[in-house]
């Protein structure tokens, strides 16, 4: 099996579980892999009446630093770009209170070890 394909699977295997999780959790889906031409949103919900947009970050190990660490502004900022873009084009949100999570995911692909991470950053931080 081609690598890219093996790690698509393996990272829309770790978004299911996360997802899983978050509506576990008490959150309701909104949509998930929102493309943009300036980046991609893996999922977005309620967490009550406040718009959640969660990156998904998965590393099988932490040699590295978590999949946290690899949210750097750059990303951050790629992110709050696509939320804009989703905003624009979802106006029924446009007035909801909006927070960006980071779910952790490390070890097996397959049933991760999952570390949600509320309000991991803010535009402008």
């Amino acid at each position: 099996m081609p690598v890219a394909t093996d790690r698509r699977q393996r990272g829309a295997a770790v978004e299911a579980a996360a997802r899983a999780h978050l509506i576990d959790a008490g959150l309701r889906p909104v949509a998930a892999n929102a493309s943009y031409r300036l980046g991609e949103l893996d999922l977005v919900m309620l967490d009550g009446d406040t718009l959640v947009f969660v990156e998904v970050r998965y590393r099988r190990d932490d040699r590295f630093g978590g999949g946290a660490v690899s949210v750097d502004w750059r990303k951050q900022h790629k992110l709050v770009r696509a939320a804009q873009l989703f905003l624009m084009r979802h106006r029924r949100y446009a007035d909801a209170p909006c927070r960006f999570d980071v779910v952790d995911a490390s070890g097996d692909s397959g049933a991760p070890v999952l570390d949600w991470i509320r309000d991991a950053f803010r535009p402008g931080d």
